[in-house]
C-alpha cells in the first residue's frame, strides 16, 4: 500500500482544504511530521484510516460526524476526505464525508445531508478515472479485501503508535494477551476454553443429576422395604454408590417375596373362618325371623277376636244403609222444592217492603196495572230530558270559552316576556357561532401541523431503533471479517504446505522414459514421495471455496451496514438531534391542542342551528300573539248567542221538572217506581208456584219411606251414608276380612309353627362372631397386598436403579476425558506443567515470531547490544507462556524490558512495533505496506542512538518503504529534510511542505 496524495476539507483543525502530496514526501524514504501540540498531527493520520475505513482510530471514534468536522469552517463548507493510494497493484480513489448538519436552502433553520462515499479507480489504459462504488459498504468491503487487515490492525500496523508498544514492553501476561489477540484474532481459541469450560460444567451436572436420581430410588426402595432394607450413608458422587444401591436392593426383594408368601397362608385361613361365620349367622338369623312372625300372628289373632261386636254392627249399619238409598231420590226432590219455596217467600217480603200505600197489599194482577200506568208517565219526559242536556251542553261550552280567554292571556304574556329578551338572546348565540369558527379556523391550521410532526416523531423513533441497528450490525460485520481472515490464513497454509509438497505431486505423474516436465529429463532415479499429510489441490479448492464463501458473508454484512448506516443517517435527517421524548411531548401538546379546537369546533353546527330555532320561535311568538287577539274577537259574538239560547231553554223545563229539582231527577223516579212495581208482581206470582210444587213433594217422600221399611221419612234420611261413610265403613269391613286371612295363613304355615316350639335364638352374638372373622380377612388381605406392593415397587425401582447405573457409565468416562481436556486448556492440569491456557499458547507462538522480527532491527538499534526474547517461564505462582526478556550481549543475561531506561525503551518498542508490523502484515495475506507512520517517543534518544534508529528507518527504504516520524522534537527537523508542518492559527491550521521537489 503506497499513499500518492490526500486531500482534507473542513476536517478537525483544518477550517479549509489543504492537499498533502505524499509522493513528494515518499520520495526522500523518510519524511518527518511535526508541529506544535494542538496543531492537527494525529488529525493527519486520523484523516487517512477515515478515508480507508470510515472512522477514525481509538477513543475517537464516537460521534464522527459531529466532531470530525472543523469549527473553523464556514457554515456551506462540507466536511470531506479524499485519499489516492496504490493497494494490490490497482491506483484507487477514495473520497468520504461524513453526515453534517448545513443551512436550509430556502427559509431558516438548518438541516442535515447524510454520509457520501465514492470509490474510483485509474484505468491506465484508458488514462481515466471509472467510478466503482457510491455504497459505503461495497467501499469497505474492497478497501479491508484489498489489505487484509480491520482497521485495529491497521491502526497497529502502519500507524505504530508508540506509547503502546512502550506499554506493551512493561505490561503483564494479561495485558499483553489483550493486544496480541485483538491484532491477531484468537477469541476462537478462548471460545474453545470456554466451551471445553461449559461442557465440562454440563457433564458434571448431568453425572450429578444421575447420581442423585439414582440415591433417590434407592431412598424410594428403602421407603417401600421399610426395615427390610438397610441403605447405609451415601451421597452422590461416591465412588461406591451404584454397587451399594444394587446389592441393598437385592437383599430387599428377597426379604420382600417371603412376606409374600406368609400373607398368602394367612390371608386361606382367614377366608375359612369367614365362610363358616356367615354360615352361621344366616342360620340363626333366619330362626330368630320364623320365631317373631309366629308371636307376632297370635297377637294379631286376639285382637281379632276383642273386635267382633264392632265387626257385627258395622255389618248391620252397611245393611239399613243399602234400603235407605231407595228413598234418596225422593228426600233430594223435596229438599229442592222445599229450598225454591224459601228463596221465593224472601223474594216476594222484600219486594212488598219496596212498596208504599195501596201498592204494598194488591195482589199480582194489581201491581203489573200500577206498573204499567207509571211507564207511560215517564215517556212523557222525553222532550224535557233533551232540552235538559242541551242546557248543559251550553253551560260547558261559556265554560269552555272562559278557558281559552284565560290561555290566550297566558300566551300574551309569555310572547311579550320572550319578545322583550330577544336582542340579549340572539347576540349570545351569535357570539358562541363566531367563537365556534374560529375554533374551526385554527383546528384547519393544527391539522396541517399533525402530519409533519408525526412524521418527524416517527423518524427519531426510527432513529433510535436504527443506532442500535448499527451497532449490532459493526458487530456482525466484525464477526464475519475475523471469519473471513481466519478462513484466508487456512487457505494460505494449506496452500503452502501443498507448494511445499508439489514435487511429490508432480512426481506422482512421472513415468520412465518419458520427460519431466518441470526438468525435461527422461530418467527419474529418485522421484519425492508423498509426506504423512499431503494436502492435495481437492484440499485446497475446498479451503479456497471456504474462504470465498467467507467473504462473500463479510461482503453482505458490509453491505447490510452500510445500508442501515444510510437509513439511520436518513432518519436522522428527518428528525434532527431533537430527543425522541422532546419531539413525543410536543407531538402529544399539538395532538391535546388539535383535540381541544375539535371539541371547540363541534360546537359550531349546533350554535347555529340554536340561533336558527331561536329565529323560528321569535315568528311563532309573533303569530301567536295576533290569533289569540283574533280569537278574542270571536268569543265576544259567541257568548252573546250562547246566552240567548239558555234563557229560552230554562223557561221551557221549569214546568217538566215538577218538585223535582230536574227533569232527569224526576224520570229516574219514575224509572225506579216502575222497576219494583213489576218486580213485585213476578215475586207473588213465583211464591205462588213453589209452595204448590212443595205440597206435592212432601206427598211422594212418605209414600217412598213407607215402602222402604222405614216408619217416618226422617229415619230414612237419618240411615242414608254419603260417599266418603260408605267408603270408610267398607274398607273397615274388608281390613278386617284380610287380616283375619293373613292370621289364619301365618299360624298354617309348619316352619313357624316348628321354630316357635325350638329354644329363642341369639342373632347379637353370631353377629359379633362374623365380624371378627371378616375384621381378620381384611387385615390378612390388607396384608398381602402391601407385600405384593412392596414385591412391585421394588422390582420397578431395582430395574430403574440398573437402566439408570448403566446409563451413567459411559456419562463417567465423557466426563472424565471433558474434565481433563477442559483443565489442560485452562492452565489447571497437573500434566501442563507450565499453567498455559490454549489462548496464551498460541499467543505465545505469535509473540515468539514477533521477538525473533524484533530483534533484527533491535540489535542494529542498539549496536548489537540488546536482543528480545520470548519466555514461556511462569512467573511466580501465576501462569506462563507471554513472557518477554531482553538479553543484553554485554552482560550476557536475560533481564526484564521493564528495567530498560527510556530511550532503551523506545528503541526496542520501535522495533517490537516494525516486527510486529511484518508478522501481521504476512497473517493478512502478505500485503505490502509501502507507507508507514511513527508517532513521537524520539525525544528519549541521545544522538548516537538516534543515528542508529534512524539508519534502521532509513534502511526500510531497501524495500521501496517510505517511513513517516510524527514528532515534535527539533533535532528530528536538522536530520530529516523532507518535512511536513502543521502550523496552528486562529481561523485553523495550515500545511507545509518542505525539503521536497
Amino acid at each position: 500500500m503506497r499513499l500518492h496524495r490526500l486531500d482534507i476539507t473542513a476536517f478537525g483543525p483544518f477550517g479549509g482544504a489543504r492537499t498533502i502530496d505524499f509522493d513528494a514526501l515518499s520520495a526522500a524514504g523518510l519524511f518527518l511530521l511535526h508541529g506544535p501540540t494542538g496543531a492537527g498531527k494525529t488529525s493527519v493520520l486520523d484523516a487517512v484510516c477515515y478515508a480507508l475505513y470510515g472512522s477514525v482510530p481509538g477513543a475517537r471514534q464516537s460521534g464522527q460526524g459531529a466532531h470530525l468536522r472543523s469549527d473553523h469552517a464556514p457554515p456551506g463548507t462540507r466536511t470531506e476526505v479524499r485519499l489516492d493510494l496504490t493497494v494490490a497493484g490497482r491506483r484507487l480513489e477514495i473520497t468520504r464525508q461524513p453526515p453534517w448538519e448545513r443551512p436550509k436552502l430556502r427559509g431558516k433553520g438548518t438541516t442535515v445531508d447524510k454520509a457520501q462515499t465514492w470509490l474510483r479507480e485509474y484505468d491506465s489504459t484508458a488514462g481515466v478515472w471509472q467510478d466503482r462504488s457510491r455504497s459505503h459498504q461495497e467501499t469497505g468491503e474492497e478497501i479491508t479485501h484489498l489489505l487484509g487487515m480491520s482497521r485495529d490492525q491497521f491502526c497497529q500496523v502502519v500507524l505504530l503508535p508508540q506509547g503502546d508498544f512502550a506499554r506493551f514492553l512493561r505490561a503483564d501476561a494479561e495485558a499483553r494477551s489483550k493486544l496480541l489477540g485483538r491484532l491477531f484474532d484468537t477469541r476462537r481459541f478462548a471460545d474453545v476454553e470456554k466451551r471445553l469450560a461449559e461442557r465440562r460444567k454440563a457433564t458434571e451436572a448431568r453425572v450429578r443429576d444421575g447420581d442423585a436420581a439414582l440415591l433417590a430410588d434407592a431412598h424410594r426402595m428403602q421407603q417401600a422395604a421399610g426395615d427390610a432394607m438397610d441403605l447405609p450413608g451415601l451421597a452422590p458422587g461416591d465412588p461406591d454408590l451404584a454397587e451399594a444401591v444394587l446389592g441393598a436392593a437385592a437383599a430387599a426383594r428377597s426379604t420382600a417375596r417371603e412376606r409374600l408368601t406368609v400373607a398368602h397362608c394367612r390371608l386361606a385361613a382367614a377366608e375359612s373362618a369367614h365362610a363358616a361365620a356367615r354360615r352361621a349367622l344366616d342360620d340363626i338369623r333366619e330362626r330368630a325371623r320364623l320365631q317373631t312372625r309366629f308371636a307376632e300372628a297370635r297377637q294379631r289373632a286376639e285382637r281379632l277376636q276383642e273386635s267382633a261386636g264392632a265387626r257385627r254392627e258395622a255389618r248391620e249399619r252397611m245393611e239399613r244403609a243399602r234400603k235407605a238409598e231407595a228413598v234418596a231420590p225422593a228426600l233430594e226432590l223435596r229438599d229442592a222444592a222445599g229450598a225454591d219455596h224459601r228463596r221465593a217467600a224472601a223474594a216476594e217480603a222484600q219486594a212488598r217492603g219496596q212498596l208504599t200505600g195501596a201498592h204494598a197489599g194488591a195482589d199480582a194482577s194489581g201491581l203489573a196495572a200500577a206498573a204499567r200506568r207509571t211507564a207511560e208517565e215517564l215517556g212523557g219526559l222525553d222532550a224535557a230530558r233533551r232540552a235538559e242536556r242541551r242546557l248543559v251542553e251550553l253551560t260547558e261550552e261559556r265554560a269552555g270559552l272562559d278557558r281559552q280567554e284565560s290561555a290566550d292571556e297566558d300566551v300574551l304574556r309569555e310572547a311579550d316576556a320572550w319578545l322583550a329578551d330577544w336582542d340579549g338572546t340572539r347576540a349570545a348565540l351569535q357570539a358562541r357561532v363566531d367563537a365556534a369558527q374560529e375554533a374551526a379556523t385554527r383546528a384547519e391550521q393544527l391539522a396541517v401541523q399533525r402530519t409533519p410532526m408525526q412524521r418527524r416523531l416517527d423518524a427519531a423513533r426510527t432513529r433510535d431503533r436504527l443506532t442500535t441497528d448499527v451497532a449490532q450490525a459493526r458487530q456482525r460485520t466484525e464477526a464475519s471479517a475475523r471469519r473471513a481472515l481466519d478462513a484466508r490464513t487456512h487457505w494460505l497454509d494449506l496452500k503452502e504446505q501443498r507448494l511445499n509438497g508439489i514435487a511429490a505431486e508432480l512426481a506422482a505423474h512421472l513415468t520412465d522414459g518419458r520427460p519431466c516436465a518441470v526438468c525435461g529429463a527422461t530418467a527419474h532415479p529418485a522421484p519425492a514421495r508423498k509426506a504423512v499429510g499431503h494436502v492435495d489441490r481437492d484440499t485446497e479448492d475446498r479451503a479456497l471455496a471456504a474462504y470465498q464463501r467467507a467473504e462473500e458473508q463479510h461482503t453482505e454484512d458490509e453491505r447490510r451496514l452500510g445500508e442501515v448506516r444510510e437509513a439511520l443517517a436518513a432518519a436522522t435527517a428527518e428528525a434532527g438531534e431533537t430527543p425522541t421524548d422532546r419531539l413525543a411531548a410536543e407531538a402529544g401538546e399539538l395532538e391535546e391542542e388539535y383535540a381541544r379546537t375539535r371539541r371547540a369546533a363541534s360546537a359550531l353546527h349546533a350554535a347555529q342551528e340554536e340561533l336558527r330555532r331561536a329565529g323560528q320561535e321569535r315568528e311563532q311568538r309573533l303569530a301567536d300573539r295576533q290569533q289569540a287577539a283574533l280569537r278574542a274577537a270571536s268569543r265576544l259574538t259567541r257568548r252573546d248567542t250562547l246566552e240567548s239560547e239558555q234563557t229560552s231553554l230554562e223557561a221551557e223545563l221549569t214546568q217538566a221538572r215538577g218538585t223535582s229539582d230536574s227533569v232527569a231527577a224526576r224520570a229516574a223516579q219514575l224509572e225506579r217506581l216502575a222497576a219494583r212495581l213489576t218486580g213485585a208482581a213476578d215475586a207473588v206470582r213465583i211464591a205462588e208456584d213453589t209452595a204448590q210444587r212443595l205440597k206435592d213433594a212432601d206427598a211422594r217422600l212418605a209414600d217412598a219411606a213407607y215402602r222402604a221399611g222405614f216408619d217416618t221419612p226422617q229415619g230414612a234420611a237419618a240411615a242414608l251414608l254419603d260417599a266418603a261413610a260408605h267408603r270408610e265403613l267398607q274398607h273397615r269391613l274388608d281390613a278386617w276380612q284380610q287380616e283375619e286371612a293373613a292370621v289364619r295363613a301365618v299360624l298354617d304355615e309348619p316352619g313357624a309353627a316348628a321354630a316357635a316350639e325350638e329354644p329363642p335364638a341369639d342373632p347379637v352374638t353370631a353377629e359379633r362372631t362374623a365380624a371378627g372373622a371378616e375384621r381378620r380377612l381384611r387385615e390378612a388381605a390388607s396384608a398381602r397386598d402391601a407385600a405384593a406392593r412392596c414385591c412391585t415397587e421394588l422390582d420397578r425401582l431395582s430395574a430403574r436403579a440398573t437402566e439408570a447405573v448403566r446409563r451413567l457409565a459411559p456419562l463417567r468416562e465423557e466426563y472424565g476425558r471433558v474434565a481433563r481436556l477442559a483443565a489442560l486448556t485452562a492452565g489447571n492440569s497437573a500434566d501442563n506443567e507450565r499453567r498455559m491456557r490454549l489462548e496464551s499458547y498460541v499467543l505465545a507462538a505469535r509473540l515468539e515470531q514477533v521477538a525473533a522480527a524484533a530483534t533484527v532491527r533491535l540489535q542494529r538499534m542498539s549496536s548489537g547490544r540488546y536482543t528480545l526474547v520470548h519466555s514461556d517461564d511462569r512467573a511466580g505462582r501465576g501462569r506462563s507462556g507471554l513472557g518477554l526478556h531482553v538479553v543484553d550481549a554485554w552482560t550476557g543475561r536475560a533481564r526484564d524490558t521493564a528495567t530498560l531506561s527510556g530511550g532503551e525503551t523506545f528503541f526496542a518498542s520501535l522495533a517490537l512495533a516494525l516486527g510486529l508490523a511484518d508478522v501481521v502484515t504476512d497473517e493478512a495475506g502478505g500485503v505490502r505496506l509501502d507507507t508507514l507512520f511513527i508517532d513521537e517517543g524520539f525525544g528519549s534518544l541521545d544522538d548516537q542512538t538516534l543515528d542508529e534508529v534512524l539508519d534502521v528507518l532509513d534502511s526500510l527504504r531497501e524495500r521501496d518503504r517510505s517511513v513517516g516520524i510524527v514528532s515534535h522534537v527539533a533535532d528530528l527537523r536538522r536530520r530529516i529534510h523532507a518535512q511536513l508542518e502543521v502550523v496552528k492559527g486562529r481561523s485553523g491550521s495550515t500545511l507545509r511542505l518542505h525539503g521536497v521537489d
